[in-house]
């Protein structure tokens, strides 16, 4: 019942499309002539295909036979196929795709009386829907689209009919006719991908398929919605020059847009003096008194011998120029560059204008500087001008001595200098605090030291230098100091401590950091940002360099803690203590 049904289908859409070919193709007899619509500009709302379609299916079935054996067969091309869809789009690009695709037709078994393709009764019947994206042209319009759905699947020996899912990805090319007062569309290729699968299930003529298939199609497309006119005809007129003297010509030029090249273009033209019939004219100014005039200019399209039957396609437009009264020369003066750096020169540049077309010569000056040329062109030198603004003045004199003065300017400027860095104080740290280790980097020694580090990460060509200082005591041994014995470095080993907690703690290079003592009598370190091209010795006097070979860095370690069995006792007995 079901093959009666679908060969029935088989054939009704194939006369349709076949029918549907001459009624198009005498479409444009049969219909009134009208301009063909512009789909780039007036973009159909529904689209519905239907045409030919060919399928080439990849894929092999391995089917259980009745004796046992299990004999793989492959799907063979579906030679004549029929595809039908309907597409309805949101905007001009994006819309919603419904599809039917039928391939199933080809010779007959006459022991099954089954359709079927070269031997095999394969057959695809697919339903889907998805996404479809256009650009549409004025005569082409391609798409792609995107489909989901599924397939009622055949074959390719005596499997019975099962659905499976299908999924369809493609594109193609439509290309737009003037039939049907520009509705109907000719989709000259449609290439897709279509994937599907089938489980037959278990026993004889059973098993699975992935069939990997190539479908093309080519067919028509009816647009439905409005199709607007094509854009009406526009045009402009231009007058070339627009003020002359008597005798002098004038150029008139007619520029139409949005013409179809298909249709004859006819121009029109009236005015005083005006002569013409194309896309140029001229006017003769030789009889014509001083004064403002008007040129009317006009284009119609359309075939030969109908032009301009419809509103769009007839445009008009109008153009002025002056004839005037003699005049003298004028001028225009400009240099380049008009910034200039002493001792630099910039080419001046004069453009003289004679209404009567009289011979000109031309002179300069400048208020300061020196100036040379005798033509359109001269060359102004800054050397021993004064920086600042300096005017130049171009003459124009015709050959009656009638003359035209314009200026312009030079700015001279003043030679850049670029600022010596210098060194910048940062922060200082206290070591007046820990009495037993006077030297040792605390908290807040590593919070300034941690602001050091950001600086020399900010500017990674500036240096740093930690100057350490130390009192007049921590100068001196002390009365009962033992014999022998030496002085230690505080100043010295704050500093080198600081740059230890910088390398160590903070990862800058070492290189970069230099360590020094000063000569204030404090115990504290200062520490400076030297940047790239300063000299720190001539920003910061009374400084000496710390030797880091006799000077080391010291460890970081807690102070012991002394009598622990009377401070535990200590912290049992008052428990709420703070720590």
């Amino acid at each position: 019942m079901y093959s009666r049904v679908t060969k029935s289908l088989s054939r009704f859409v194939a006369l349709s499309i076949v029918a549907l070919l001459p009624v198009a193709l005498g479409a444009q007899d049969a219909a009134k002539p009208a301009a063909k619509a512009a789909a780039g500009d007036s973009s159909s709302k529904w689209d519905i295909f239907a045409g030919y379609s060919y399928l080439a299916p990849k894929g092999t079935v391995d089917v259980p036979q009745s004796n046992g054996k299990v004999v793989p067969f492959s799907y063979s091309s579906v030679n004549l196929g029929g595809l039908g869809s309907v597409a309805y789009f949101f905007n001009r690009y994006v819309g919603a795709q419904g599809e039917f695709g039928l391939h199933e037709w080809g010779k007959e078994r006459p022991e099954t009386n089954n359709p079927g393709t070269e031997g095999n009764n394969d057959g695809f019947t697919t339903l889907s829907g998805g996404l479809i994206l256009r650009y549409p042209t004025s005569e082409l319009t391609p798409f792609v689209h995107a489909l989901v759905g599924a397939a009622l699947i055949d074959g390719p020996d005596h499997n019975a009919f099962t659905w499976g899912p299908a999924i369809t990805a493609g594109g193609g090319v439509d290309y737009q006719t003037p039939w049907f007062d520009g509705h109907l569309a000719l989709r000259v290729a449609q290439v897709d991908y279509e994937y599907m699968h089938a489980d037959f299930g278990p026993g004889v003529m059973g098993g699975r398929a992935n069939i990997n298939a190539i479908r093309l199609s080519t067919g028509f497309v009816y647009h439905i919605g409005t199709i607007a006119p094509p854009p009406p005809v526009t045009l402009a007129c231009a007058a070339s020059p627009t003020s002359v003297f008597p005798g002098d010509p004038v150029a008139l030029t007619a520029t139409a847009g949005s013409l179809d090249p298909k249709l004859n273009a006819v121009y029109s033209w009236s005015g005083a003096g005006v002569t013409g019939t194309g896309a140029t004219a001229s006017v003769a100014t030789a009889a014509l008194a001083p004064g403002s005039y008007t040129v009317k200019c006009g284009v119609k399209e359309g075939k030969p011998g109908k032009e301009g039957l419809k509103p769009w396609q007839n445009a008009d437009a109008s153009a002025t120029f002056t004839v005037k009264a003699f005049e003298p020369p004028t001028a225009t003066c400009s240099a380049n560059p008009t910034a200039l750096k002493p001792g630099d020169s910039s080419t001046v540049t004069a453009v003289g204008i004679s209404p009567q077309n009289r011979p000109l010569t031309y002179s300069y000056s400048a208020a300061a500087g020196t100036i040379t040329g005798a033509g359109t062109t001269a060359t102004f030198s800054s050397t021993g001008a004064p920086t600042g603004v300096t005017a130049i003045t171009c003459n124009v004199t015709d050959d009656k001595g009638q003359t035209a003065t314009a200026s312009t300017n030079v700015t001279i400027t003043a030679p850049y200098v670029a600022p010596i860095p210098h060194t910048q104080a940062l922060c200082s740290i206290t070591f007046d605090k820990d009495k037993k280790r006077p030297a040792r980097v605390d908290n807040e020694a590593k919070a300034c030291l941690d602001e050091v580090a950001l600086d020399l990460q900010k500017q990674s060509d500036a240096k740093a230098v930690v100057v350490g200082d130390s009192t007049a005591a921590e100068k001196t041994l002390p009365k009962h100091a033992k014999k022998h014995a030496k002085l230690e470095n505080f100043a010295g080993e704050r500093a080198v401590n600081s740059k230890e907690y910088l390398v160590t703690e903070k990862g800058i290079d070492a290189s970069r950091i230099s360590v020094a003592t000063g000569t204030a009598d404090a115990q504290k370190v200062e520490d400076y940002l030297v940047p790239s091209g300063a000299t720190f010795s001539a920003d910061v006097a009374g400084t000496s360099p710390v030797d880091e070979t006799v000077v080391k860095p010291q460890v970081r370690k807690a102070l012991p803690e002394r009598h622990p069995a009377k401070k535990a006792a200590h912290k049992a007995a008052k428990p709420s203590a703070k720590k």
